[in-house]
């Protein structure tokens, strides 16, 4: 029987695992334990589904709780799906924010038409990868650098 939480432990192995049973593997650092760590003690709202002590569902998040919430990861592992976890993962994290709090996400290539079949709307994203610099722009800004107080 599936059960469905927002305060059991998820352990690193137990993440990892979930990863990659799920469509997010190939997109997430499987092969650093640090980054995994960090993903898991860093998120300030999880909610998970378990099939007993088997984790088969997460949705892991960072926000303020009263403007802006983004999902970072919504991943079930592929034996599970079809079957409303997700769904109920969502519904669970938007339970926790406030009235006016928005709900972002980056779809992963395989769920980008799941997001808008259970109500999202399309917006703009716009990435700077790791180790990406900021583009010249054209305007004259100064070249000092900024000095904090």
């Amino acid at each position: 029987m599936l059960s469905f939480s927002s305060r059991k432990k998820v352990s690193l192995s137990q993440f990892r695992d979930l990863l990659e049973k799920s469509t997010l593997g190939e997109r997430r650092p499987l092969h650093d334990p640090k980054a995994l760590k960090g993903m898991l003690e860093n998120s300030n709202l999880t909610a998970t589904c378990w099939d007993g002590k088997k984790l088969v569902g997460i949705a892991r998040s960072v926000t303020d709780f009263h403007f802006c919430c983004y999902l970072s990861d919504l991943a079930v592992d592929t034996a599970y799906q079809k079957k409303g976890i997700g769904k109920k993962l969502i519904e669970a994290t938007q339970s926790r924010l406030g009235p006016h709090c928005m709900l972002h996400l980056i779809a992963a290539p395989a769920a980008a038409e799941y997001y808008p079949h259970i109500g999202f709307g399309a917006g703009q994203c716009w990435i700077l990868k790791p180790g990406q610099g900021l583009a010249s722009s054209a305007c004259n800004a100064s070249s000092r650098p900024i000095r904090s107080k």
